[in-house]
């Protein structure tokens, strides 16, 4: 079956905020949700369905893929088959389940439904999850060119090196909770005129996690993680552009007592190079010939990204002229080929000018092939008006 559209699914707009991406997909979460709609494959396809759209949109750089290339430009994940991209029903919940109060657990614990009309599933113990962070990170063109490898120290929250994360003075401190009796969620009956109804909710002694700590670490005060630094490779594709996001999984804070890192984002930000524009994944360099060599030809070197390359300048060149050398710009992040490097052509023309130099200048300008004649004039206006046009 063919895919939907990613904005489709969503009921949002092209031009939607992240902000309002993230409510139109939780709101579709819920109404789809599996404990709300238990036995109902159509609800959970769509559910499914959902999740991949808000994966893909969600993402900076993956969104801009889609827009570009529609499914093709997101790989794996848009690749035909289920809905999803392959994704299981805890990974939907592992990696969106934060949206919902920023806590994860099994189907009974996404979006406060377990127990959904007295027939979800049981509950599962939840996992605390760590908040994400995210990182800035300058590359040369050159950089982008190749693509290149950054190491970046990074402060955050990591595990207790003490207690190994579990914030337990040692493995006896560690006991289930009373409570709610290891299961992290507990169960309340209250009677209405419609009879019974049964809730439950997170246990509030051990905030879902089933087990309570009697003697604390020292180190950590009980909470797992401590404040430190780490160095984080991060390999960055060639490609990539000014404002896009990368992520790297598992690489933020690290959760309290041993629950699932937060993730790294690196935003990508551009060191503005000395000779070369660039214009998505061409390369622009603005060529500054004389008089004689415009008139005469000449053989120049202008700048590429690997170093210098020899261009022959003909005979007559024109101001505005574009000389392109096709394959020095820049790779496609996504592997569609490379750009091109775009010579621009000016001519420069002396402000002051020397007795000798004047004196040669009147004798070309009394010389007929020295003034434009009506068909130059008319090529130059025509040029003009295409480029304001």
């Amino acid at each position: 079956m063919a895919k939907r559209d990613y904005y489709e699914v969503l009921g949002v707009e092209k031009t939607s905020t992240a902000d309002e991406i993230k409510s139109a997909y939780r709101k579709k979460a819920i109404q789809y949700h599996p404990d709300k709609n238990p036995g109902d494959k159509d609800a959970e396809d769509k559910f499914k369905e959902a999740a991949e759209a808000y994966d893909v949109l969600s993402n900076q750089e993956k969104r801009q893929r889609y827009d570009q290339f529609g499914h093709a430009g997101v790989g794996s994940s848009a690749a035909g088959g289920g809905y999803g991209g392959g994704m299981s029903m805890d990974d939907i919940f592992s990696q969106f389940g934060d949206l919902f109060g920023g806590r994860f657990g099994g189907f009974g614990s996404f979006g406060g439904f377990g127990g959904f009309g007295g027939g979800g599933r049981s509950r599962e113990q939840q996992v605390s999850r760590g908040a994400d962070l995210r990182v800035k990170v300058r590359l040369t063109l050159k950089d982008v060119a190749n693509g290149t490898e950054k190491k970046i120290k990074v402060k955050k929250y990591v595990p207790c090196k003490k207690c190994h994360g579990s914030g337990a003075e040692d493995d006896r401190s560690v006991v289930t909770c009373q409570t709610c009796r290891g299961n992290g969620y507990v169960t309340r009956v209250a009677n209405t005129i419609l009879g019974q109804i049964q809730t439950q909710s997170t246990c509030p002694s051990c905030n879902g996690q089933g087990k309570t700590i009697k003697n604390k670490c020292p180190e950590c005060n009980g909470e797992g993680v401590v404040r430190d630094e780490e160095v984080i490779d991060i390999n960055i594709p060639a490609g990539v552009m000014e404002g896009m996001q990368l992520s790297v999984r598992g690489k933020g804070n690290a959760a309290r007592r041993g629950g699932v890192n937060g993730d790294l984002f690196v935003v990508i930000e551009e060191e503005q190079d000395k000779e070369l524009i660039r214009d998505e994944n061409d390369l622009v360099y603005n060529l500054l010939l004389s008089v004689p060599q415009a008139s005469l030809g000449d053989t120049v070197e202008v700048p590429t990204v690997e170093g210098r390359a020899k261009v022959k300048i003909e005979p007559g060149t024109q101001p505005g002229k574009v000389l392109r050398l096709r394959g020095k710009g820049l790779p496609s992040v996504n592997g569609y080929g490379t750009g091109d490097l775009l010579v621009n052509v000016s001519v420069y023309i002396p402000e002051e000018l020397s007795s000798d130099e004047k004196n040669s200048m009147q004798q070309l300008l009394s010389s007929p092939n020295f003034r434009p004649n009506q068909s130059m004039k008319e090529k130059i206006f025509n040029k003009f008006r295409n480029l304001i046009g």
